[in-house]
């Protein structure tokens, strides 16, 4: 008979494919953080409510300080789940930013990868 423990692995590895200016995706390798149903469901509330208040200010607004307020929340919701990723560049702060600013649809690839992986964990698998 298979073991298996109940206790989930603290990080989890999947792909995830990075959009590119004039070329295809390239697939990266990502460690993301395990977080339980409550954390997640914790994590996802405060990012909505984040969301909610940033399009509530934005008519109050330009266009620059709204794109660095947006940056900034994708910069945290990043930093919140990646644990590790396979770019020549190290995972830190800075370089986190630099990937989030570089193409508006890249902090939804990397969001969406770790939210695929819960939803395919929940369906089995298949």
């Amino acid at each position: 008979m298979a073991k298996f423990t109940l206790i989930q692995k603290p990080t989890f590895h999947t792909t995830v494919m990075v959009p590119q200016v004039a070329g295809d995706p390239v697939q990266v390798g990502f460690e993301f953080k395990y977080l339980d149903r409550t954390a997640l469901a914790d994590l996802y509330a405060e990012w909505g409510e984040r969301h909610k208040a940033l399009g509530l200010k934005v008519e109050e607004m330009d266009l620059k300080s709204f794109t660095a307020a947006q940056i900034d929340l994708q910069v945290d919701q990043v930093k919140a789940v990646v644990a590790g990723w396979e770019f020549e560049e190290e995972l830190n702060d800075e370089n986190i930013r630099i990937l989030v600013s570089s193409i508006v649809s890249v902090p939804s690839a990397v969001l969406g990868a770790y939210s695929e992986a819960f939803n395919q964990a929940r369906l089995g698998n298949s």
